[in-house]
């Protein structure tokens, strides 16, 4: 057996010395050839100054399997990360993210069982005045005093009573028009949810997204408030507002898309004055009409939850009164018809929901002003950088508006061409 070792080439490499041996038995040659074993080598900077200011980074060798871990210094880190994104900026917009999700959960459920109030509270007041006129109804048939017809009487007096608070308290507060509110609120934080999910994804969010998302969910709160006492909205208001959820429009920053310096941000003259057309259709035809009928639904509920009461109070007199007193058959009447009138008064106030149909106008309005809002915002920007790109801006606004982009730019263009203001509303939405 002969033995060759070439250990100046392995000790070059802090190779373990490898041996190799040929056998010649019976015309075979056999060779045995050790594979040599590679050593781990570990490269260390001492140059951190504490275990919590370590970062490593480990690379894998291809070439020889080695694993290699190497720790970097602060200021290595930071040049390392100085392209990417604020890692704090991001932790702060997944906690406003987490908060509204759970602001959509909570508006959620409190609709569901404000809706359900309504559907209750209607139910047994209307129960309770039918009963009460029925009552009152057999007292006055009944021909013969005594102690019988006296109980029908009081029995029926007591209830119109409790149907007349019960119904004073339904009307003040509108289980209807809250349900709306809290559904608004839900549609309007999802949307919030969705920007934030969508300012992550694109990745490179700054300081200014954190501050514009927590001035949103603040002015949402202010809105539209859970609670009932304090701060509920006020129902019957003297004049119809557009309902605001945004807070104050300010300065955006850099929103250029694109490398080239000459687009203008996706702007040109002539789609300045489209939206400028398309701002003063909504201002003029859209958010008016809907302040419109908003003032009528308000009428209209004002009237019929100052009725409600009034009936039951005045049947509750008359079933009261009847009897044998002078004006017996008079009061009887009143308190059988008022019951009646007082139950078809609330099932049209409450089973009709005016104050539901109230809060939509409201809304729709409010939703038309946040809309001339945003256009004027990026119309009066004189640096483009700073707009929204144009045609991505042009986009969410037919959208909105339930339009086709070249539906928008038709409207506009009917009223440029003509020189006329636009007789159509530039919403197909509502």
């Amino acid at each position: 057996m002969t033995t060759l070792q070439s250990s100046s080439f392995l000790n070059s490499r802090n190779f373990v010395p490898s041996t190799s041996s040929c056998t010649r038995r019976r015309g075979l040659i056999r060779a045995n050839i050790d594979i040599p074993r590679i050593k781990t080598s570990k490269i260390s900077l001492p140059i951190l100054q504490s275990v919590h200011e370590q970062e490593w980074i480990s690379y894998s060798n291809i070439a020889n399997n080695n694993l290699v871990e190497i720790q970097l210094s602060p200021a290595t880190r930071r040049s390392h990360m100085a392209n990417g994104p604020d890692p704090v900026v991001i932790e702060k917009l997944y906690a406003i993210k987490e908060a509204v999700a759970d602001r959509v959960e909570m508006h959620r459920n409190i609709g569901e069982q404000r809706s359900q109030w309504n559907s209750m509270l209607l139910t047994s007041i209307n129960g309770i005045t039918l009963t009460a006129a029925t009552m009152a109804g057999v007292a006055a048939s009944s021909g013969a005093g005594g102690d019988s017809i006296l109980g029908l009487k009081m029995s029926s007096t007591m209830m119109y009573l409790a149907a007349t608070g019960m119904l004073a308290i339904m009307n003040q507060i509108q289980p209807s028009q809250l349900a709306e509110e809290q559904r608004n609120a839900t549609r309007i934080f999802q949307d919030l949810h969705n920007q934030i999910e969508t300012t992550l994804s694109i990745g490179h969010p700054s300081a200014t997204d954190v501050k514009e998302a927590m001035d949103k969910v603040l002015a949402l709160d202010k809105a539209y408030p859970l609670p009932l006492l304090g701060v509920m909205l006020e129902k019957f208001p003297s004049s119809v507002e557009p309902a605001v959820w945004w807070p104050q429009q300010r300065r955006r920053q850099t929103k250029r898309v694109g490398d080239n310096e000459n687009n203008w941000n996706g702007w040109n003259g002539k789609q300045e004055e489209e939206m400028r057309e398309i701002m003063g259709a909504l201002g003029r035809k859209d958010q008016e009409e809907y302040i419109r009928l908003g003032g009528k639904a308000l009428k209209l509920n004002k009237f019929l939850a100052m009725s409600g009461p009034l009936l039951t109070g005045l049947a509750a007199v008359g079933s009261a009164l009847a009897g044998h007193s002078p004006h017996g058959s008079w009061a009887a009447m009143l308190g059988i018809v008022g019951g009646a009138l007082a139950s078809v008064v609330n099932t049209i106030e409450h089973g009709g929901q005016v104050g539901m149909v109230f809060e939509m106008y409201r809304s729709n309005a409010g939703f038309f002003q946040y809309m001339q809002e945003s256009i004027e915002s990026n119309l009066t920007e004189t640096e483009m950088e700073r707009r929204e790109n144009g045609e991505v801006f042009e986009m969410k606004v037919a959208l909105k508006l339930g339009r086709s982009l070249s539906d928008l730019r038709n409207l506009a263009a009917a009223s440029l061409s003509k020189g006329e203001e636009i007789d159509e509303f530039a919403s197909k939405l509502f």
